[in-house]
């Protein structure tokens, strides 16, 4: 494919919605490291601190996994094939969030969410490999360049 052919409407779908769905956690992590008093009324005051207590490597894999994804959206849509790492990089985050919450802090999460953040993560691990295999589908196929 020649960078003046049209990038096929199913990449314009794609892009837009994965930057929709990740400007959601994207929303979500700025509300919460801002500590937003009425974003934050949500949660019982054991809940908050438990989002404020993030240890450093936490927050680290927390943030890449958010921006990585929202990088991967935008790269997307301008047809960069730097989507494919950015994608690639929010996965790597998401392991680090994941090794956190639910490697050290099972029992708590469970006991202050019930089931939703595991259900909730399966969905975002669901959704982050395909906009990353579907990256790199596009990469292969010559759409992103």
């Amino acid at each position: 494919m020649t960078d003046s052919a049209k990038a096929p409407t199913h990449m314009w779908i794609v892009g837009i919605a994965s930057l929709l769905w990740n400007a959601f956690g994207a929303f979500d992590y700025v509300m919460t490291k801002l500590n937003n008093p009425d974003y934050m009324a949500a949660f019982t005051p054991e809940q908050q601190q438990y989002f404020t207590s993030f240890p450093l490597w936490a927050n680290i894999g927390w943030g890449l996994g958010i921006w990585g994804a929202v990088l991967g959206s935008v790269l997307l849509l301008a047809r960069s094939r730097h989507a494919e790492t950015a994608f690639l990089a929010s996965l790597v985050g998401l392991a680090l969030s994941s090794a956190y919450q639910f490697g050290l802090h099972y029992a708590d999460l469970m006991r202050m969410f019930g089931i939703f953040p595991l259900a909730f993560t399966v969905v975002i691990w669901a959704i982050g490999i395909a906009l990353y295999l579907y990256a790199r589908r596009q990469v292969a196929a010559g759409v992103l360049r």
